[in-house]
């Protein structure tokens, strides 16, 4: 059966709830990445993300198919629940929570994985947030500007122009940060 997600849509909204596990299984993994990305923490980003799809299919009826796409109404209901989480959150965290001991992933492969992701952080913690947002849509869900700009509110030429500002912004920072390092090997040698 080939996925047409509008009829799908509609099939919700006209009450057969059991067609929502489709749009499901189409998003998950996106949903469940953008949130992880924001959280670094994988509880919470499951739970975040479930949180994500029970309010969709709640409000599916509210979804209007002419004027955006599912997928930028998701990823805003993600963003505005992560946006939740951080106001909600305290200061007092659990030591297990922190770490992830519970879980039963490789400390080796995680471990790998925090330190490529604090690279990445450390640089992107240098962009406004608006921009940061974007750059992580963009690159790592892989959406396209039209969804983009649903989900953060912007114009469609707006979020393009962010964008192409902040590459070519980022692309000129690391040039020149290559250059420094290029040039502090050279000089020890």
């Amino acid at each position: 059966m080939a996925y047409d997600e509008a009829t799908i849509i509609r099939s919700c909204q006209s009450g057969k709830s059991e067609d929502f596990a489709l749009i499901y299984d189409r998003y998950i993994r996106q949903i469940y990445n953008f949130i992880y990305y924001k959280t670094l923490h994988k509880e919470t980003a499951e739970d975040l993300t479930s949180q994500t799809f029970m309010k969709a299919l709640k409000a599916i009826g509210a979804f209007k198919t002419g004027s955006g796409t599912f997928s930028a109404w998701l990823y805003m209901i993600a963003r505005n629940l992560v946006i939740d989480h951080y106001r909600a959150a305290k200061n007092d965290a659990n030591l297990e929570d922190i770490f992830d001991l519970a879980s039963d992933a490789d400390p080796l492969v995680d471990t790998d994985n925090a330190i490529t992701l604090e690279k990445v952080k450390s640089y992107l913690v240098k962009l406004k947030p608006e921009q940061r947002e974007l750059v992580t849509m963009r690159l790592w869900d892989g959406l396209g500007f039209k969804e983009i700009a649903a989900a953060l509110g912007l114009t469609e030429a707006n979020s393009k122009m962010i964008f192409y500002r902040t590459m070519t912004k980022m692309r000129e920072e690391l040039a020149f940060l290559i250059f420094c390092l290029l040039y502090s090997l050279i000089s020890t040698i």
